[in-house]
């Protein structure tokens, strides 16, 4: 053990002698000893021949799986979620008072337009009737003594006016005084003020019989209010007003709705307005499983408030009755076909600003990202637009690359 010491202490002095008189002596046989660095021109050679064994490396490559896709013409339908209503829903309301005394008629019954609904006690309506109607022949009996006065003025007044020519004449030969000229002429002006008291008394006898004819017709009017019926044909959704009870002006007699057609009410986003055509077919399932058809007949020209939609209406025939209003229904609209690509819904990606589209390959194998609209979702794939004709894309392996990147794609096709 002490030996051992010695030899350290010993071997720890020689190396600091080295170190500190001899540092140049060592340092001369370390560099002799290593091997000698390569030149700047012997690197730059060594980086090209390995830069030219890389280029030859298909290890260094990304490979990829892509299918080359052709455009198909595929119907661009429009797929909406919405509700049946009925074409009328009509609340019928009294117009007068009085007490119900026909019988009730139980909802859901069938009712054709003018069918009878309710109706009402005409009470002293008819009393009121007949009196407006003696009003009005009395006002039309006035009319012809009007006129007989207006005919005696007539007489009058010509009588008048011969008369005072008379007196024209005479006094002109000097054989009537001015007097009597003067009291001929206040007569004739006396006939014509006559005349036209018989001429205002016709106006006002007209007028009578224009007021009572007036009256007649708002008495009868008042007693047609006292039969409620159905404006249209459909079916009863409530009860009709019960016998006895008491209506006024603005009371509900019944509930009336026309099914057939019905309407199919759906609500198309802004970016599928355009695509909607009125007159458009249309088909749409119910929630019982039951597949129906139509037309577009409406779309709104204006657009919701909270969910910037726009409604639709689809008119579907319904003979039997047997859609209800309020069903759900998935409706599907008919638009005009589009080229489009039908790809696998995992080739989808995006770019650095969020848009939507895929990887495709151009000359060269080189990447290249297009965007694309996605038009319809199926248990296929995805149908695409904005694409050309024929492209390659990339259906494996686009995450892992950027535009401008050189592949080794494996072509595959879709199967369905």
């Amino acid at each position: 053990m002490r030996v051992i010491s010695i030899i350290t202490a010993i071997l720890v002095v020689v190396g600091l002698y080295m170190f500190v008189f001899e540092r140049e002596s060592l340092l001369d046989f370390a560099q002799t000893s290593s091997p000698a660095a390569p030149t700047e021109d012997e690197a730059a050679k060594t980086d090209t021949d390995t830069g030219d064994v890389e280029e030859q490396s298909d290890s260094d490559f990304v490979r990829v799986v892509a299918m080359t896709s052709t455009a198909t013409n595929v119907d661009s339908a429009v797929i909406l979620r919405g509700r049946t209503e009925a074409a009328r829903d009509v609340t019928v309301a009294a117009e007068t008072s009085g007490l119900v005394v026909s019988e009730p008629i139980a909802k859901g019954t069938f009712v054709d337009a003018g069918d009878l609904l309710c109706e009402l006690d005409p009470g002293t309506r008819q009393a009121s009737l007949a009196e407006a109607r003696a009003r009005l022949a009395e006002a039309q009996g006035r009319v012809p003594e009007a006129e007989a006065a207006v005919a005696e003025a007539n007489a009058r007044l010509r009588e008048a006016n011969i008369n005072v020519e008379n007196a024209r004449q005479l006094n002109a030969r000097g054989v009537s005084s001015e007097t009597q000229l003067v009291s001929m002429e206040a007569m004739a002006e006396a006939a014509l003020a006559g005349l036209q008291r018989s001429q205002s008394g016709i106006a006002s006898a007209e007028a009578g019989i224009e007021a009572a004819e007036a009256a007649v017709a708002a008495a009868e009017a008042e007693i047609d209010r006292l039969t409620i019926t159905a404006p249209f044909s459909g079916l009863l959704e409530t009860d009709t007003a019960e016998l006895g009870s008491l209506m006024q002006p603005g009371t509900p007699c019944a509930t009336i709705l026309q099914l057939d057609p019905i309407k199919l009410v759906g609500f198309v986003p802004e970016l599928d307005r355009n695509k909607v055509r009125l007159g458009a077919p249309a088909g749409a399932k119910l929630t019982s499983g039951e597949e129906i058809t139509g037309t577009v007949t409406f779309i709104s020209r204006s657009a919701d408030d909270t969910t910037r939609t726009f409604r639709v209406e689809v008119d579907v025939a319904n003979p039997g009755q047997q859609i209800s209003a309020g069903q759900t229904a998935e409706i599907v609209i008919a638009s005009d076909g589009r080229d489009a690509h039908l790809v696998p819904q995992s080739a989808l990606t995006l770019d650095d600003a969020g848009t939507l589209g895929v990887r495709t390959l151009q000359d060269g194998n080189v990447v290249q990202f297009m965007p694309v609209t996605l038009l319809r979702d199926t248990v296929d794939g995805v149908w695409l637009t904005d694409l050309p004709e024929q492209v390659d894309i990339i259906t494996v392996g686009q995450e892992f690359v950027v535009d401008g990147v050189t592949v080794i794609p494996s072509f595959e096709e879709l199967k369905g």
